[in-house]
């Protein structure tokens, strides 16, 4: 029967993503726990030391919900010094006895819960928080950590360093897929997403630079604070801030603050401030193939450091490294970080597995981009990678070592390119611009996308999508 084999791997998906999103929906405010009834007495238990993310089974914690972060810290570049304190909001998803965050290389001192002394044990990359009293399931808690240290990058085996990196001026916290917990205690996967709201404070005439909407700036005894806002829930991996002597330039677009930050290493009028000048025109364009966008500011930061040899989606300021504009104002790849806001930071994913739904719709963005500024067809895109590609590595499952690689961008592309010409443009850039939307602020997979699919095509795509994220030949070309 026509899409048999893919309904049997849908519905073994379907179990692998409840199973693994358990205990961490994402949701603001957390259902609560059948115990939570007044006739049925708690029963506190730890929450898990993971999200049960099938690639990084560690990553992450069970048990509670993040609503937000807010942090106020400071940094000395001189020490490499960091330091402050972090407001934790959550609700709790189980009757929780204790619970874990997800903090790296830093030493905590006071933790609060509600403004009652908490205790709390490190192990490794985790830090184990155990409250007065046992927080009963769906309750709202407040979890107040103050830390500090030098913080220090970590180190995947196979995906490279991610985390904090020190500079000659300062500092940067960067990486995919792990990151925030180098910096602040967090629960580190992309499933449990939350606002986020930093006060960095650094000397005065350094700039710090980080997600979201500018706040008040203030300088006093010779240190500068600088205030960002994200009010739209963010998958951790996505925080960012960057600290050092940079030209930031802040201006607006459709009544949002623009702000792009270009180091003072590079020209002022180089070939990366022209590319951060675009990004507003980028955006605009986006928006027309895949809806409104998204946040409520836009922007870019440069960083120039040879450590840095790629560029993330950073929510609503993507950070590049200098090595794509080293010879040219390379709009492209800004058009790949951009097209994220709406397909990877707006709609994030419930796991990594599913990272072709972020880079293969990323990577399809640059192809329009480039039929827009005529430089290429997106089918002559599709034609040169197509031709010699090795279909070995299947996109919708192509192992946590293969993340960042050739069947998540390329063959995700394509597998994007195939399906506008298997369903026709008419249901297709209507599907690109209902996806975002419907499931705008929250996380999404590829059985989500698989039915949002059919019901744009009103058939069954089951064997087009067994062959082009699942197989392991050259599926036909279309």
């Amino acid at each position: 029967m026509g899409g048999m084999g893919m309904r049997v791997r849908i519905a073994a998906v379907v179990v692998a993503v409840l199973a693994a999103v358990a205990g961490c929906t994402g949701d603001d405010d957390p259902q609560p726990a059948a115990s939570a009834s007044p006739s049925v007495a708690p029963s506190f238990a730890p929450g898990a030391e993971g999200a049960g993310d099938p690639y990084f089974p560690t990553y992450g914690n069970g048990g509670y919900d993040v609503v937000g972060y807010d942090l106020k810290l400071r940094y000395d570049p001189a020490k490499g010094r960091l330091e402050g304190t972090a407001t934790i909001t959550a609700g709790a998803t189980q009757d929780l006895s204790s619970f874990h965050l997800d903090l790296a290389g830093l030493t905590v001192g006071k933790v609060t819960i509600d403004g009652r002394p908490a205790t709390a044990k490190a192990e490794k990359n985790e830090l184990i928080v155990t409250p007065a009293a046992g927080i009963v399931g769906g309750q709202r808690f407040t979890v107040v950590v103050e830390y500090g240290g030098e913080p220090e990058p970590l180190s995947n085996e196979a995906l490279g360093v991610g985390g904090w990196l020190r500079t000659a001026d300062g500092g940067f916290a960067l990486g995919q897929p792990e990151s925030a917990s180098t910096w602040f205690p967090v629960n580190d996967h992309p499933s449990d997403k939350a606002t986020f709201a930093l006060a960095m404070t650094v000397p005065e005439g350094v700039e710090a630079i980080g997600n979201g909407v500018p706040g008040r700036r203030t300088t006093a005894d010779g240190w500068t604070t600088w205030t960002w806002t994200e009010s739209k829930p963010m998958a951790s991996y996505l925080a960012t801030v960057v600290i050092g002597q940079y030209r930031v330039q802040t201006s607006t677009h459709d009544g949002k603050p623009v702000v792009t930050a270009i180091p003072e290493s590079l020209p002022a009028d180089g070939p990366a401030a022209k590319a951060m000048a675009r990004t507003t025109e980028i955006a605009d364009f986006l928006a027309t193939q895949f809806g409104p966008y998204p946040f409520d500011a836009y922007g870019g930061v440069v960083i120039d450091d040879n450590r840095v040899g790629y560029a993330l989606e950073t929510q609503s300021r993507p950070v590049y490294g200098n090595v794509f504009f080293r010879t040219r104002p390379n709009a492209t790849v800004v058009a790949h970080e951009l097209a994220h806001q709406w397909y990877g930071d707006s709609v994030s994913l419930d796991r990594w597995q599913d990272i072709w739904l972020n880079e293969g719709f990323a990577t399809y963005a640059e192809w329009l981009w480039q039929e827009h500024e005529g430089e290429q067809t997106a089918q002559q895109a599709f034609d040169r990678v197509y031709q010699g590609f090795d279909w070995k590595v299947p996109t919708g499952d192509p192992g946590p070592e293969r993340l960042f690689g050739e069947a998540v961008y390329q063959r995700g592309a394509m597998t994007v390119h195939a399906l506008r010409t298997t369903i026709g443009d008419a249901a297709f850039f209507k599907l690109l611009r209902s996806w975002p939307q419907s499931h705008s602020d929250g996380n999404a997979t590829t059985v989500a996308f698989i039915s949002d699919a059919e019901a744009a095509a009103g058939k069954d795509l089951g064997d087009f999508f067994e062959a082009w994220l699942f197989g392991t030949t050259a599926p036909p070309r279309p």
